[in-house]
């Protein structure tokens, strides 16, 4: 009976698998057959004219596309395909030949099965380089130098992917660095890196492995323990003394490119595909991910151990690593852009209209945000929350555009109750109202493709080319009218009303708050605000409360919008093929949880992409 038992259960992995199989193989035969079905003859019908190969308008070509519709390198094509075809941009209203809603619907549903084509795959893996946040954080961590001494360096560029080049004057930008470094170092450091090493007796090479340990974040090869002891007995041969010649081996170090990127512990065995990461490179993805930083002790010991990769190990490293201070870096790298907050410093505005936009109010915008943001995940609230709250944080500065200056003063953040259900939230957070507006004045426009975008994750066309703006209406005409209404004259052109139509509704039901954040009952032109709307599925609103609710009832979307946008940032790289099965089945996991922060992070930090990586 025992042996009956032991062999039921070691069967039963093996019977799960060919299930997750069958359904595999199920869901690729019925996107095959759609693609044929609906794809293909939608493709023929109403875009190769314009997007073939005897003629391709905006370089795309669906021609060539239409063949590999698994291809990852034709997916962002596909995507934006959707858009346009969703919003009735495509085909073009001016052809003859339009599709039928049937046909039309055929297409979405089918694009949407496309992830099932994919075969079951990583995604390329990035060796990538620190960014100039982490490459300031690890000099500090290892060696106790102000972070700010890599102020010279070049800010990256917001994104999901990361440089993995280094430039003739990044090397040089490094090497400087390097030399200010070893400059400022406390002695109290020095004495710690090199132990009992000032002596020319003591052994070099378990210096220099014990230096390349703790910079590389794995354990050195013998190579690379070589190259170092070259480099000190090229100090020792011209000249320099014990200590100046560990000085320089230090140099090498921190110029190398084993500290500038993260690199794998060892090569992968030949001959194959997709291997785990290994611990060492698990351990710095982790910490880089959430404190933008080098690993700490603990989490090098693990890996030391080769206990990371277990699941149960490695969630717990993450509920650890998000309880610490050093978790505010998840906002700065990614809370920040996601919201779009990385460009308020930058920003421009007029300085007659809204003269409160000082630096200090700047900063606690940004703060505001990273607070919220932090709460959330330190207390494991839903995602939800993000939209839909009743607290934020405040200093005396920012008060005032919430009416509070009399009730919360001094430069001190501090959590605040909120009353008024149009605040709380995002949606109704001054930093994000003001990025989401003009210099001078709201956008429904804007704000509309925020909430679109980066709250629900839905694909808004592009503006068509020579759209004229609002700016260029004839102003004696519009002179009386609300921006709202000048907004819908502009829509009465067929072109634009595809878009706007979904967009606008939403940003007028934020247009109480002005381009900086203030609630107003009246536009710049005294005309009273109209903040009612209707959005697709005849949900009304005539208030930013109302908004926020049909927006935070859409709670799917939001997850899968967070899930989606911080498991490519996680990856380094865009989501393609596969990722969006992976997303589907990280979804699962999360809704059963409430769509908690902590239960999301967990999830895509233990999942097949970020733990997997495909030799390329």
């Amino acid at each position: 009976m025992t042996l009956l038992s032991l062999s039921l259960a070691s069967a039963l992995p093996c019977l799960a698998e060919t299930d997750e199989d069958k359904e595999a193989a199920a869901q690729l035969a019925d996107a095959k057959k759609a693609f044929k079905q609906h794809v293909e003859p939608f493709v023929k019908n109403y875009c190769v004219e314009c997007h073939g190969n005897r003629k391709s308008k905006s370089a795309i070509n669906f021609e060539v596309a239409v063949k590999k519709p698994g291809d990852s390198a034709f997916s962002q094509k596909w995507t934006q395909a959707l858009a346009n075809v969703n919003a009735h941009d495509m085909p073009p209203e001016d052809e003859d030949k339009q599709p039928t809603d049937a046909e039309r619907q055929g297409f979405l549903d089918t694009i949407a099965k496309l992830k099932y084509l994919s075969a079951r795959d990583p995604g390329p893996f990035v060796i990538r380089r620190l960014t100039k946040v982490e490459y300031g954080n690890t000099l500090h961590d290892f060696l106790g130098v102000d972070p700010a001494v890599t102020a010279e360096l070049p800010d990256e560029v917001a994104g999901e992917g990361y440089m993995n080049s280094l430039s003739p004057l990044q090397s040089e930008q490094y090497l400087s660095i390097a030399n200010e470094v070893l400059r400022k170092m406390p002695a109290e450091v020095e004495r710690r890196l090199w132990e009992s090493g000032l002596s020319s007796g003591v052994d070099v090479r378990q210096i220099a492995r014990s230096l390349a340990r703790t910079a590389y974040r794995r354990p050195p090869s013998d190579t690379e323990v070589d190259t170092l002891l070259g480099v000190f007995d090229l100090g020792r041969k011209n000249k320099l003394d014990h200590t100046a010649s560990l000085r320089l081996m230090l140099k090498a170090v921190l110029v190398s490119p084993q500290f500038l990127f993260i690199t794998p512990a060892k090569e992968a065995a030949v001959g194959q595909k997709i291997v785990p990461l290994d611990d060492y490179q698990l351990a710095s993805r982790l910490s880089y991910l959430l404190w933008a930083t080098m690993p700490d002790a603990e989490l090098s010991a693990l890996a030391d151990e080769g206990k990371l990769h277990e699941p149960v190990v490695l969630k717990a490293q993450v509920k650890r690593l998000l309880a610490d201070a050093r978790s505010r870096a998840l906002f700065d790298g990614f809370g920040a852009q996601w919201l779009g907050l990385g460009e308020m410093k930058s920003k421009t505005f007029d300085t007659a209209k809204f003269p409160q936009m000082t630096d200090a109010m700047r900063s606690a915008m940004y703060d505001e945000a990273r607070l919220f943001f932090d709460s959330i995940v330190r207390e494991n609230r839903s995602v939800v929350s993000f939209v839909e709250s009743d607290y934020t944080f405040l200093n005396g500065t920012l008060a005032t555009l919430y009416g509070l200056e009399k009730s919360v003063t001094g430069p001190a953040m501090r959590k605040v109750k909120l009353t008024d259900a149009n605040r709380g939230g995002i949606l109704g957070m001054p930093g994000i109202l003001a990025t989401t507006s003009f210099p001078n004045r709201t956008s429904a426009v804007k704000r509309g493709v925020w909430v679109l975008e980066q709250v629900l994750g839905e694909h808004v066309p592009p503006a068509p080319p020579n759209v004229p703006t609002l700016e260029k209406q004839n102003q004696k005409k519009v002179a009386n009218l609300t921006l709202r209404q000048r907004t819908e004259l502009h829509r009465t052109n067929a072109v634009c009303n595809n878009c706007h139509k979904i967009l606008d509704p939403i940003g007028f039901g934020l247009e109480n708050f002005d381009a900086i954040g203030r609630w107003r009952d009246q536009d710049d032109t005294g005309g009273k605000i109209d903040a009612a709307g209707e959005l697709p599925g005849g949900k009304r609103f005539s208030s930013p409360k109302e908004l926020k609710t049909i927006i935070a009832a859409r709670k799917d979307d939001l997850a899968r919008n967070l899930t989606e946008k911080l498991l490519a940032y996680a990856l380094c790289r865009k989501l393609e093929g596969y990722d969006e099965i992976v997303v589907d089945r990280l979804m699962e996991t999360i809704a059963k949880d409430g769509y908690r922060m902590q239960t999301l992070i967990a999830e895509i930090i233990t999942s097949y992409p970020f733990t997997q990586y495909r030799i390329q």
